[in-house]
Protein backbone atom coordinates (compact mmCIF):
# COMPACT_ATOMS: atom_id res chain seq x y z
CA UNK A 1 0.00 0.00 0.00
CA UNK A 2 3.03 2.39 0.87
CA UNK A 3 4.63 1.41 -2.49
CA UNK A 4 1.66 2.37 -4.45
CA UNK A 5 1.26 5.83 -2.62
CA UNK A 6 4.79 6.50 -3.13
CA UNK A 7 4.86 5.48 -6.62
CA UNK A 8 2.03 7.46 -7.36
CA UNK A 9 3.69 10.71 -6.03
CA UNK A 10 6.66 10.14 -8.12
CA UNK A 11 5.13 10.02 -11.27
CA UNK A 12 3.34 13.49 -10.56
CA UNK A 13 6.63 14.75 -9.84
CA UNK A 14 8.74 14.12 -13.29
CA UNK A 15 7.37 16.81 -15.58
CA UNK A 16 6.04 16.03 -18.89
CA UNK A 17 7.54 17.27 -22.19
CA UNK A 18 4.38 19.00 -22.55
CA UNK A 19 5.12 21.48 -20.30
CA UNK A 20 9.04 21.62 -22.41
CA UNK A 21 7.31 22.32 -25.58
CA UNK A 22 5.07 25.02 -24.31
CA UNK A 23 7.70 26.44 -22.74
CA UNK A 24 9.89 26.75 -26.38
CA UNK A 25 6.87 28.35 -28.15
CA UNK A 26 5.99 31.30 -25.33
CA UNK A 27 9.99 32.07 -25.97
CA UNK A 28 9.86 32.20 -29.22
CA UNK A 29 6.87 33.91 -29.46
CA UNK A 30 8.26 36.63 -26.80
CA UNK A 31 11.74 36.73 -29.23
CA UNK A 32 9.49 37.25 -31.97
CA UNK A 33 7.22 39.80 -31.06
CA UNK A 34 10.04 41.79 -29.21
CA UNK A 35 12.81 41.42 -31.08
CA UNK A 36 12.29 40.51 -34.56
CA UNK A 37 9.11 42.08 -35.64
CA UNK A 38 10.07 45.54 -34.01
CA UNK A 39 13.33 45.26 -35.92
CA UNK A 40 11.86 44.56 -39.38
CA UNK A 41 9.06 47.05 -39.32
CA UNK A 42 12.44 49.84 -38.51
CA UNK A 43 13.94 47.93 -41.60
CA UNK A 44 11.30 48.69 -43.54
CA UNK A 45 10.93 52.34 -42.35
CA UNK A 46 14.39 53.22 -43.28
CA UNK A 47 14.77 51.43 -46.19
CA UNK A 48 11.43 53.44 -47.28
CA UNK A 49 13.15 56.93 -45.98
CA UNK A 50 15.85 56.42 -47.98
CA UNK A 51 14.59 55.83 -51.29
CA UNK A 52 12.03 58.88 -50.53
CA UNK A 53 15.21 61.42 -50.24
CA UNK A 54 14.49 64.54 -52.65
CA UNK A 55 17.12 67.45 -52.98
CA UNK A 56 17.07 69.80 -50.16
CA UNK A 57 16.65 67.17 -47.61
CA UNK A 58 18.72 67.62 -44.92
CA UNK A 59 20.07 64.38 -42.91
CA UNK A 60 22.66 62.88 -41.11
CA UNK A 61 24.60 60.30 -42.36
CA UNK A 62 26.23 56.99 -39.87
CA UNK A 63 29.13 59.06 -39.09
CA UNK A 64 27.78 62.08 -37.76
CA UNK A 65 28.19 64.42 -41.35
CA UNK A 66 25.46 67.00 -41.47
CA UNK A 67 24.50 67.66 -45.44
CA UNK A 68 21.79 68.43 -47.64
CA UNK A 69 20.84 66.55 -50.62
CA UNK A 70 22.42 68.05 -53.64
CA UNK A 71 21.86 65.26 -56.42
CA UNK A 72 19.90 62.10 -56.49
CA UNK A 73 19.85 59.38 -59.34
CA UNK A 74 16.91 56.72 -58.63
CA UNK A 75 18.02 53.52 -59.19
CA UNK A 76 22.02 54.56 -57.89
CA UNK A 77 23.19 53.23 -54.59
CA UNK A 78 25.20 56.86 -53.61
CA UNK A 79 23.34 60.15 -53.82
CA UNK A 80 25.59 63.57 -53.44
CA UNK A 81 25.66 65.91 -50.10
CA UNK A 82 26.22 69.61 -49.98
CA UNK A 83 28.24 69.74 -46.13
CA UNK A 84 29.69 73.10 -46.75
CA UNK A 85 29.69 75.76 -49.17
CA UNK A 86 31.57 74.02 -52.53
CA UNK A 87 32.19 70.99 -50.63
CA UNK A 88 30.67 67.73 -51.60
CA UNK A 89 30.31 64.41 -51.05
CA UNK A 90 28.82 61.28 -52.75
CA UNK A 91 27.84 58.89 -50.37
CA UNK A 92 25.87 55.44 -50.37
CA UNK A 93 22.23 55.72 -49.82
CA UNK A 94 22.59 53.00 -46.88
CA UNK A 95 24.74 55.64 -44.37
CA UNK A 96 22.12 58.06 -44.23
CA UNK A 97 20.39 57.61 -41.16
CA UNK A 98 18.41 60.25 -39.85
CA UNK A 99 16.40 63.45 -41.03
CA UNK A 100 17.98 66.59 -39.77
CA UNK A 101 14.78 69.02 -40.51
CA UNK A 102 13.28 66.24 -38.07
CA UNK A 103 15.93 66.28 -35.52
CA UNK A 104 15.70 69.99 -35.12
CA UNK A 105 12.36 70.91 -34.33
Amino acid sequence: MINLLQADAAAAQQPGMGGFWIMMLLMIAVMYFFMWRPESKRRKEMAKFREGLKKGDKIITAGGIYGTVKEVKQGEPTILIEVDSNVTLRIDKNMVVADNSQLQK
